[in-house]
């Protein structure tokens, strides 16, 4: 374990018992202490629900990103555990960004994210950062980083395809033991693309194809994409951020987008037949969904928006909250929650 890591998880213990009970919500998942946005690894794993969340314990605000971890039997009532990563490595030293979870047919749990590296200055004032994907390997409480890492990288990006907007890679396991992803990329035109991979065993990834191109439709990067199929059709939940409206169905800014439609195997690529908003709050972010033991898909979101971040008071001891969990459907080409 590094020393960031073990710090963090040392700082943690210690602030939060200056935060009494009465002070967080009963059952809406809180961070443990300091910041929380995007839910990371939703994921059944050992007889237990598992949610990361995007961390930074040391203050109430954005910072360099880690990995909080909490666990529930029942979708309501959240155990802490330790911070599961930390940016303690070369390719994530400057954040470990979204991702997901899943369990290896060894019976290990693996996490994917997106490991961030921050580049020289840029005359505008911005970085010209390089996010990559990384993988995490563990028992459901500590994880050992892939001596390979980063797994995805700039070289394995279609042409016109960003590497400084390359992030939050959703993993699944097919049924006949291989592994897939999608992430989400933004392409030359400047808008978002959701890129598909493939996998023998997890470590070891592929190009596929663009499963599916906003073409400057709904907002411009498309984040944090889930894709899953539900009730005989596929379904792909991003988050694109500068959503403009479309009569009520969406709002200004970050803003989430469902499309339901159907995958063609040859091709690798998703036909979109239906389009909506995910959420039309505009307290709801980056949703991740699993598959439950049952057979439900369930979905949890950050109960917050980036476009709201301002009232966030820098004294406060945590910031940020999660949905409650919600059982999805597809009746009558829409979703239902």
């Amino acid at each position: 374990m590094s020393n960031i890591l073990r710090e963090a998880r040392r700082h943690e213990e210690i602030a939060e018992q200056l935060i009494p009970d009465h002070a967080r919500p009963r059952f809406h998942l809180s961070s443990r202490v300091g910041w929380m946005n995007d839910p990371n690894g939703f994921s059944y794993y050992q007889g237990k629900y598992h949610l990361f969340h995007q961390y930074y314990p040391y203050e109430s605000k954005w910072g360099p990103m880690h990995w909080a971890h909490a666990v529930s039997q029942d979708l309501l009532h959240w155990e802490y555990l330790p911070a599961a990563l930390a940016p303690d490595t070369l390719p994530d030293k400057d954040g470990c960004f979204s991702g997901s979870a899943v369990e290896l047919a060894d019976g290990r749990q693996l996490l994917m994210y997106t490991g961030v590296s921050a580049g020289p200055r840029l005359p505008d004032g911005t970085s010209d950062d390089r996010q990559t994907q990384c993988i995490a390997v563990g028992d459901g409480v500590n994880y050992e980083k892939y001596p390979g890492n980063p797994v995805l990288t700039a070289d394995d990006l279609p042409e016109g395809g960003s590497p400084v907007d390359f992030r939050d890679p959703k993993v699944w396991r097919e049924a006949d033991g291989t592994y897939r992803c999608v992430v989400g990329n933004r392409p030359a035109d400047g808008s978002g693309q959701i890129l598909l991979y493939s996998s023998p065993d997890g470590f070891h990834w592929t190009f596929e194809s663009v499963l599916a191109e906003n073409r400057n439709r709904f907002g411009l990067m498309w984040e944090c994409p889930d894709f899953f199929q539900l009730d005989g059709h596929y379904v792909l939940l991003t988050s694109p951020q500068d959503m403009l409206p479309s009569g009520f169905e969406y709002h200004n800014g970050n803003g989430t987008l469902c499309l339901i439609g159907s995958f063609d195997e040859q091709s690798k690529t998703f036909r979109e037949e239906h389009d909506q908003a995910v959420d039309y709050g505009i307290d709801f972010y980056a949703p991740q969904t699993l598959l439950t033991p049952d057979g439900r898909r369930v979905m949890i979101a950050w109960m917050q928006n980036w476009d709201t971040l301002s009232i966030a008071s820098l004294k406060a001891p945590w910031f940020g909250q999660m949905t409650l969990p919600r059982e999805l459907s597809v009746q009558n080409g829409r979703l239902y929650q």
